[in-house]
C-alpha cells in the first residue's frame, strides 16, 4: 500500500516570542519542519503534505523540499488541520501524521508505525512519562487495548495518573480519515476538533489500535518556546557527539560541539571544544582540530593540524597542512600537502602550493602559489580595482618579503624575490630580485614640530 505523509505545522508558537513561525526556529542549523521533512523522506513517502498557517508564505519560502501545501486559515485543532490535507490524499494510501515542532522523531520509529499500520489497524506512537503532565493519556480496557485518548484537560483524576502518553504521530489509512475527521466534535474543554477522538471511533469500529514506542523519549519532544528549542538542540548535538567517537573521533568535551550537517570523521581524529560544523564536512585519519574553530562545506586531509580560532569555507585542504590560529580560510582556497597558513592571514580562491608557507598577517586572494614558496608578514595580493578581479601568480620557490603588496594582474617567477616592503606592479622574472620602494633619505639634525601656543 502506498504510503503519504502529513505534518501539522500551522501553529503561531505565542511562546517563542518571535516574528519567526515556530517550526521555523532551528535545530542544528536546520527549521524543526526541516527535520520532520528529512525524515518523511528517508522512508520514502510517495507525497508530503505540509499544513501551514501562520506565516504560510514564510514557510513556504524557507522550505525549498519538494512537498504539497494545505492552508489552515483557522486554528481549530489538530483534526481540523489534518482534514485541511484530506483533498490532497490517496483514497487507498496509508497517511503518516507528523508534526513541524517535533523535530528529532527517527525515520526508523515512523517506519515501525507505518509497518503496524493498514485497512484494520491504526498504529498509535506513544511513550512513557515520568511526568505526563499536559499530554493526552492512553486509556487502555481491561484486555490492555487501546480505546480512547484522553487529553490533560478533560481527564478525571485517575486518568491524569496514566504515566503513557499520546505523541500526536500516527498511522492509519487514509479512507477511515475521509469518514472519521467530518465526524470530529468541538464539544470540550478546549472547543478545538482533537484528532484523539479517532482513536475512539476506530475502537468503536472495531479497528485495532496498535502502539509502538520510540527507541529514545527525546524523539517525540516538541518544541513551544525557546528553552525547550534550546534542549532539543543539546539532545542532538549529544547524538552527533556519540556517532563521531564511535567512528573515531576523539572529542575534548562531547556536550561542546555543533554538527550543523554531515561530519565524516577518519580514525585518531581529535576535536577540542566549541568547534561548529556546517554543511558538508570531511575530516581524514588523523586530524586535529583545535578549539573555537568554524568549518564549513570542507574537506581536512589526512593528519592536517587546523589551530584554535580558525574559519574554514568551501576549502579543500589536502594532507599534513599547518592551519592558524586565527586563520581564515574563504571560499575556493585549496592547499596541497604541507602547505601553511598562519595566524591572522586570510586566503580567498587561492591555491597555495605543496609546502609553501603564509605564515602571518597576510591576505591572499584570487591567487596561485607554487611549491615551497614563502609570503612574508603582512603581504597583501591587491587582487580588487573597485570593479575588477585579477589573478596573482607566485613561482615555485619564489620569495615574498614582508610588507609587500602585489597588484594584480602580475606574475612573479619561480625562484624570485620579492624585496620587503615593495609595492610589486609589474611581472617580475625568475631568479630576479624585485625592489619597489621610496628611496629612504636621511635629513641631519632635524627639528622636531613643537607645539605651538593657541591664541
Amino acid at each position: 500500500m502506498a504510503h503519504e505523509v502529513v505534518i501539522l505545522a500551522a501553529g503561531q508558537g505565542t511562546r517563542m516570542r518571535s516574528k519567526l513561525p515556530k517550526v521555523l526556529h532551528p535545530v542544528a542549523g536546520k527549521p524543526m519542519l526541516g527535520h520532520v521533512i528529512s525524515s518523511a523522506k528517508t522512508i520514502n513517502a510517495q507525497a508530503i503534505h505540509v499544513v501551514i498557517g501562520h506565516g504560510a508564505e514564510q514557510v513556504k519560502a524557507s522550505i525549498t523540499d519538494d512537498v504539497n501545501w494545505a492552508i489552515q486559515d483557522q486554528q481549530l485543532g489538530t483534526g481540523h488541520a489534518v482534514a485541511q490535507a484530506l483533498p490532497l490524499l490517496q483514497p487507498d494510501s496509508t497517511v503518516l501524521i507528523a508534526y513541524g515542532d517535533v523535530p528529532l522523531v527517527q525515520a526508523q520509529t515512523l517506519q515501525k508505525l507505518l509497518d503496524l499500520a493498514n485497512e484494520t489497524t491504526l498504529a498509535l506512537l506513544t511513550v512513557n512519562l515520568a511526568d505526563p503532565t499536559g499530554y493526552g493519556r492512553i486509556v487502555r480496557n481491561a484486555q490492555n487495548e487501546v480505546t480512547a485518548i484522553v487529553e490533560q484537560k478533560d481527564a478525571s483524576a485517575e486518568q491524569l495518573a496514566i504515566a503513557e502518553v499520546n505523541t500526536g504521530i500516527m498511522a492509519v489509512a487514509a479512507k477511515h480519515l475521509a469518514t472519521w475527521l467530518p465526524a470530529l466534535s468541538s464539544e470540550n474543554a478546549q472547543g478545538e476538533y482533537y484528532l484523539t477522538d479517532i482513536i475512539s471511533m476506530a475502537a468503536e469500529q472495531g479497528i485495532a489500535v496498535k502502539t509502538e514506542q520510540p527507541e529514545y523519549e527525546w524523539e517525540v519532544q516538541g518544541a513551544n518556546n525557546r528553552e525547550q528549542v534550546a534542549e532539543l538542540e543539546r539532545y542532538y548535538q549529544l547524538q552527533q557527539a556519540k556517532a563521531l567517537m564511535a567512528a573515531g573521533a576523539s572529542l575534548a568535551d562531547p556536550q561542546r560541539i555543533d554538527v550543523r550537517g554531515k561530519l565524516t570523521v577518519g580514525q585518531d581524529v581529535s576535536i577540542d571544544v566549541n568547534c561548529v560544523f556546517i554543511g558538508e564536512v570531511e575530516l581524514a585519519d588523523d586530524v586535529v582540530i583545535g578549539p573555537n574553530c568554524v568549518i564549513e562545506n570542507s574537506r581536512i586531509g589526512l593528519g592536517t593540524v587546523v589551530k584554535a580560532n580558525s574559519i574554514i569555507e568551501q576549502s579543500a585542504i589536502a594532507q599534513y597542512c599547518d592551519i592558524g590560529p586565527f586563520a581564515r580560510l574563504r571560499p575556493g582556497t585549496q592547499l596541497a600537502d604541507k602547505a601553511k597558513i598562519g595566524n591572522f592571514v586570510e586566503t580567498k580562491k587561492a591555491i597555495i602550493g605543496a609546502g609553501s608557507k603564509v605564515n602571518h598577517l597576510s591576505y591572499i586572494g584570487d591567487c596561485t602559489i607554487g611549491v615551497a614558496a614563502n609570503i612574508g608578514a603582512g603581504t597583501i595580493t591587491c587582487n580588487y580595482d573597485g570593479v575588477n578581479k585579477y589573478q596573482t601568480h607566485i613561482g615555485d620557490g619564489a620569495f615574498i618579503g614582508s610588507n609587500s603588496a602585489l597588484v594584480a594582474p602580475v606574475n612573479i617567477g619561480s625562484m624570485a624575490t620579492v624585496g620587503a616592503g615593495s609595492t610589486v606592479t609589474s611581472d617580475v622574472a625568475e631568479n630576479s630580485l624585485a625592489v619597489a620602494r621610496g628611496k629612504q633619505r636621511q635629513i641631519n639634525n632635524w627639528s622636531r614640530p613643537v607645539k605651538k601656543d593657541k591664541k
